[in-house]
Formats: structure tokens, C-alpha cells, sequence
């Protein structure tokens, strides 16, 4: 299997899904306010069951293209929000999906933290060189959330998707393993180099010998609204 360890921040954590989450995953994909941002309509219960279906079996896939995770809160299991990485067909790239948040958690706030733990784990043991974001244009709050997660904005990409009845254009962001890396704190730094980079060390027996790397750690961000935030594209 192709699990992704748990991974934890100040402030949350993130993990694969359980079967018992599926309540929690479906309130969000059949709730009206919940995807009012998605890249994809309200689904109706069969809908959410089965994309939860095909979301709980993405570790068993080989490649994994997809990684739709589960964020909680450090001391309670419950789902509260879901965060998740599309690997892309060419390169050494993929973007990041699905970031939304349950209004009312203990980690509303603090939706960026969930994309910087997903991002040191990709740039570490994915070894990916860029990874990618977007949302709607008319996400207000979604800006904030792109720079503390250490994004760039990069274009504005016109009509790029339809829900509701409506087009969308979607605003993008990315950011680039070395240049991330300067800027990440010491627990995404810990993801990062204990995952290994495959330029760096070797796959021995599911486990990485390391090499040593310094960085630069700034300043943590400091939370942001993000209340329904997500970038817009299809959780399944």
C-alpha cells in the first residue's frame, strides 16, 4: 500500500481516511454552503458515498495519483475537513485540492497549516519539484490562505470551470521545492528531510537512509479565515 503517515502541526494533523468517516465526508460534499466553492456541484447522498469509496481505496492504487486526506485536531480523531494532492501525468508536479474545513472546528483558521504539512510530504517523499493550487476569483479569503501556505500567484485562468449554471475563472498559485523549503517551519522541515528526497537518499525496505540539509526557518503565519476554504477541483 501506498499509505501517507500521519502527519502533524502546530495546530492539526492530517491522515488517511477511515471508514468511519464517511458521515463527516459526505455532510461536505452534500452540503449546499460546504461546495459552494468546489470544481464540482452538491452531490447528492450516493454520489458522496461513492466518491468516500473511491477516496478510502486511493492507498491501494498503484500509482497513486491521488491522496485525499483527512485533517483533524492533535488530541481528537474526528474528521473535521478534508485536504488532498492530484499528481500530475508529466514532470514532477501536482496540485493541491479538496482544502476544506467544517466551520465551528477546533482548527478553523488554520486551513494553510493543512496544506503546508501535505506540501513538505510531497516535495520529502514524493519528490515533487512544483506543486500548484487554485481557487475561484471570487474566494476572498482564499488569497491569505495561499501566501501563509507559501504559494505564489501565478495567472488568472479564465472560465475554467462550470457549476451551478455558471463559469468560473480560477486564480492559480504554485511554489517550488527548493525555494519552499527556505521558508518552512521545523515540523514541516522534519516532514520534509524525514521523508527523504530521492536525489538525496535510498528506498531500503520501505524505510530512507537521509542525507543532511540545512534550511531557514521564518516565522510561522499567522492563522487566516477560512471558513469554507478550498481550491476548486474535484475531490474524486
Amino acid at each position: 500500500m501506498n499509505r501517507v503517515p500521519e502527519l502533524r502541526g502546530d495546530h492539526l494533523r492530517l491522515r488517511e481516511l477511515h471508514a468511519d468517516d464517511h458521515e463527516a465526508f459526505a455532510r461536505i460534499l452534500t452540503h449546499r454552503v460546504f461546495t459552494r466553492y468546489l470544481g464540482i456541484d452538491r452531490m447528492d447522498a450516493r454520489q458522496a458515498h461513492d466518491t468516500f469509496a473511491q477516496s478510502l481505496a486511493q492507498p491501494h492504487t498503484h500509482p497513486r495519483r491521488k491522496y485525499t486526506l483527512a485533517v483533524c485536531s492533535l488530541d481528537d480523531d474526528s474528521l473535521v475537513g478534508t485536504m488532498g494532492l492530484l499528481m500530475e501525468d508529466y514532470g514532477s508536479n501536482a496540485m493541491l485540492t479538496s482544502l476544506v474545513l467544517l466551520p465551528g472546528s477546533p482548527v478553523q483558521g488554520h486551513g494553510h497549516e493543512a496544506g503546508r504539512l501535505l506540501m513538505a510530504y510531497a516535495f520529502g517523499q514524493l519528490g515533487l519539484h512544483r506543486i500548484w493550487a487554485g481557487h475561484r476569483s471570487d474566494h476572498s479569503f482564499m488569497p491569505q490562505v495561499m501566501h501563509a501556505a507559501g504559494l505564489h500567484p501565478e495567472a488568472t485562468l479564465r472560465q475554467l470551470f462550470r457549476t451551478s449554471g455558471c463559469w468560473h475563472d480560477v486564480t492559480t498559485y504554485a511554489a517550488v521545492a527548493p525555494e519552499w523549503k527556505t521558508q518552512a517551519g521545523a515540523k514541516e522541515l522534519a516532514i520534509f528531510d524525514g521523508a527523504g528526497r530521492r536525489e538525496e537518499g535510498c528506498f531500503e525496505g520501505g524505510r530512507v537512509e537521509l542525507g543532511g540539509v540545512e534550511a531557514v526557518r521564518l516565522a510561522a503565519p499567522a492563522p487566516v479565515p477560512d471558513q469554507v476554504s478550498t481550491p476548486p477541483v474535484s475531490i474524486g
